[in-house]
């Protein structure tokens, strides 16, 4: 395996490397070093190497690890979680929200999705119990302070007294129930639409469907190509 040229500034560590190279993810990386696996330039190498672009970099008995992608629909009443053994979700759902969920074995993109550093868009459908007053809209995209944090500023569509759509680029923890609370609204309903340019569309709850083909291209390139 010759070194290919990135975006990434060289030097680099070893584990960064091959989780760049998509070999594995940076903890497994490790353990290929710590099995001995991994050579650079013909040296057996340890934990804390770095690599430049014109380095030689083989990984010996290294399986090429299929990665599979799912959107999942989770009912309402559930804990985020994944009903097939060897996947797991990519972000959380409340157990009163509903909604698409990602679930992969692809610990690649785990961090690249849900650092606060990365910017990735998710829409959701809310419903309140209380009628949306007059300046909610203004006050939500504005940004909302919960507990000393402001929220980033969003995109909020009203569609009548008391459902709007809400597109966030941040996921804190119950971000929306606190935003809708702060201004003196309470939730009835949550549901996930939309992550990036995965969408639930009419997935029952409790299905999965695969995500492939050009729409696993274009979230894979997003994810993974962001600087």
């Amino acid at each position: 395996m010759e070194n290919k040229k990135t975006s990434n500034p060289y030097p680099i560590r070893i584990n960064k490397y091959l989780a760049q190279e998509k070999i594995s993810t940076r903890r497994g990386a490790d353990e290929l070093v710590a099995n001995k696996k991994v050579f650079i330039n013909g040296r057996l190498a340890v934990h804390g190497d770095k690599v430049i672009e014109k380095d030689k970099v083989e990984v010996k008995g290294a399986a090429e690890k299929q990665y599979v992608y799912f959107a999942y629909n989770k009912p309402v009443g559930v804990e985020t979680d994944s009903p097939r053994e060897n996947l797991f979700p990519l972000g959380r759902l409340d157990k009163a929200s509903h909604g698409l969920l990602i679930l992969t074995n692809d610990g690649r993109i785990t961090d690249q999705l849900l650092n606060p550093k990365y910017f990735h868009e998710k829409e959701y459908l809310v419903k309140t119990k209380e009628k949306l007053r007059g300046n909610f809209k203004q006050k939500m995209e504005a940004g909302v302070n919960i507990e000393g944090y402001v929220t980033k500023k969003c995109k909020v569509q009203v569609l009548n007294d008391s459902t709007f759509r809400i597109t966030l680029t941040e996921g804190k923890k119950h971000q929306i129930r606190r935003m809708c609370s702060n201004l003196f609204q309470e939730v009835a309903d949550l549901k996930r639409e939309r992550i990036m340019n995965i969408k639930l569309g009419k997935l029952a709850p409790n299905a999965l469907r695969e995500i492939k083909d050009s729409e696993l291209a274009t979230f894979l390139d997003q994810v993974l190509h962001q600087s």
